[in-house]
């Protein structure tokens, strides 16, 4: 894609470090009334207030975080935007601004990077958040992409990983498991292409498991939806990394245990379906697939009536002692003991 000699290539040298920023930033506005001096001077302002400040950041690498074979970089500057987005919501807060730093090789012309900022700034827009700064520099290889958000909350609605209790509720916004298959589907057509470059793949049937992949979005309505329900979450996580390690760090922060039910797990349809194609265990997807950025939080059993019919989100189990361990509860009614094994559990 990037290799393509009819596409127009201006060499990133040709504006430097300054006229780089000046050019793919020139676009964006800011909205946030905390945000008093964005881009242009050495450091950016924002106003104080009463509220606390969450800070968070996340770094992706080139070939390990993402594949630019099918990953265009329009959808991989939404993406990380998403990411860290996803962990102020899972703080209960309001996302406001981000930093972005990136460090790309001369393999990447200006249309590129404009491709990349394209994606920045239709996230920006989207969840209304401001791009204040940050920094770019040459990569010796590949393109790194460094975001750093900055959200509010009050202090009493701030929600830890910490304060689980026994016997509240566990709950997941929206279905598990698509962005991993997603990337099984975009993995498998990527080696059919290098067979065969003239074949087209016909990825309808995949359409929503590739768009959870290519372009997640961050559940900013949860925290919104959960103060219109009268709930505060005892405890709070977003699924990057699958629903099994993040309510084992709940646990652990908490110092209780969990039962999650295997047949409450939500799974979409074309999940199911796609798990079926692949061979794969659909609840082994959900536990450890990752990447859905789904909110995972803990209630308080006097809250179910209040979110029992609520199409969002799902009660998937329930906080118990710390003695009892961690364990999934299968269709079968058997206890299996839940293991963190994250995103690289999965790959072949």
């Amino acid at each position: 894609m990037l290799e393509d000699k009819n596409q127009a290539r201006t060499s990133l040298s040709e504006l430097g470090e300054f006229g780089l920023i000046n050019h793919i930033t020139k676009h964006f506005t800011l909205k946030q009334t905390s945000t008093v001096k964005g881009i242009g001077d050495d450091a950016a302002v924002l106003e104080a207030s009463e509220q606390q400040t969450l800070i968070t950041t996340d770094l992706l690498v080139e070939g390990v975080h993402f594949d630019l074979s099918y990953m265009p970089l329009k959808h991989l500057g939404y993406k990380s935007v998403m990411v860290n987005l996803s962990d102020v919501y899972a703080m209960n807060g309001s996302a406001e601004q981000i930093t972005v730093s990136i460090a790309v090789s001369n393999r990447f012309p200006l249309e590129a990077i404009e491709e990349l900022y394209a994606g920045i700034q239709l996230a920006c827009e989207t969840y209304g958040v401001d791009l204040i700064g940050g920094d770019t520099t040459s990569s010796t290889k590949g393109i790194l992409i460094s975001v750093t958000a900055i959200g509010k909350v009050n202090k009493e609605d701030v929600v830890y990983r910490s304060g689980a209790k026994d016997t509240d509720l566990i709950v997941v916004s929206g279905d598990l498991g698509g962005a991993y298959l997603g990337l099984q589907v975009l993995e498998r057509e990527k080696q059919v292409f290098q067979v065969n470059p003239n074949n087209q793949p016909d990825l309808d049937n995949y359409s929503y498991i590739i768009e959870r992949q290519l372009k997640p979005e961050a559940r900013k309505d949860i925290p919104k939806l959960l103060q219109e329900l009268g709930v505060k979450p005892t405890a709070m996580i977003d699924i990057s990394d699958g629903l099994s390690s993040e309510i084992m760090h709940i646990c652990s922060q908490s110092k209780v245990g969990c039962k999650i039910y295997e047949d409450k797990i939500p799974l979409d349809p074309q999940v199911i379906s796609t798990c079926e194609e692949f061979d794969i265990d659909s609840t082994m997807v959900a536990l450890s697939g990752g990447e859905d950025y789904e909110l995972l939080f803990t209630v308080s059993i006097d809250d179910y009536d209040k979110i029992k019919a609520n199409p969002h989100l799902t009660v998937v189990g329930h906080i118990t002692e710390q003695a009892a361990g961690m364990n999934l509860v299968t269709r079968a009614n058997q206890e299996i003991e839940l293991k963190a094994q994250g995103w690289n559990a999965l790959q072949s």
